[in-house]
């Protein structure tokens, strides 16, 4: 065997590939992508986003009971709430919300239309309080609020 021929397979040279190379193909075969939220023009995120998403039965009675509200997006099914990256820290989100990090959507076709845009430029809804009124509307008791078990 030789570096530039490589092995000798039944008589044929096999090319020598490096792990670089096989870096770059797998790279290269890239997954498909996913729609995601984004703040709207003119807002920032500067502690990243990621997406609380939540059935459309829910939406109203969510956004009637939160004392601030960020970026909301909807279509007919769900309606998803712009947080800080990291949101899920020690927090199981009630079902039937589901969490998204990066604010990913999958299993959506398309990103859905804005319907809420805060005053100012900072697009999150404060999580803690979508928490607390997700657990709320759905009659689930906040983690914290289990007893522990030794």
């Amino acid at each position: 065997m030789t570096a530039s021929t490589g092995a000798h397979l039944a008589g044929r040279a096999a090319p020598v590939v490096c792990l670089d190379t096989l870096i770059r193909l797998r790279r290269g075969q890239r997954a498909p992508v996913l729609p995601r939220l984004t703040p709207p023009e003119g807002m920032t995120a500067p502690m990243g986003c990621d997406a609380v998403e939540v059935p459309a039965e829910l939406g109203r009675e969510l956004m009637a009971g939160l004392p601030q509200v960020g970026c909301v997006y909807a279509d007919d099914a769900h309606w998803w709430w712009l947080v800080p990256s990291d949101s899920d820290y020690a927090l199981r989100w009630p079902a039937p919300a589901r969490y998204s990090a990066g604010a990913f959507l999958p299993g959506t076709p398309a990103v859905p239309g804005l319907v809420h845009r805060p005053a100012g430029t900072i697009p999150y809804t404060p999580p803690i309080p979508l928490y607390l009124t997700l657990c709320r509307v759905t009659g689930t008791t906040p983690t914290w609020s289990e007893p522990l078990s030794a």
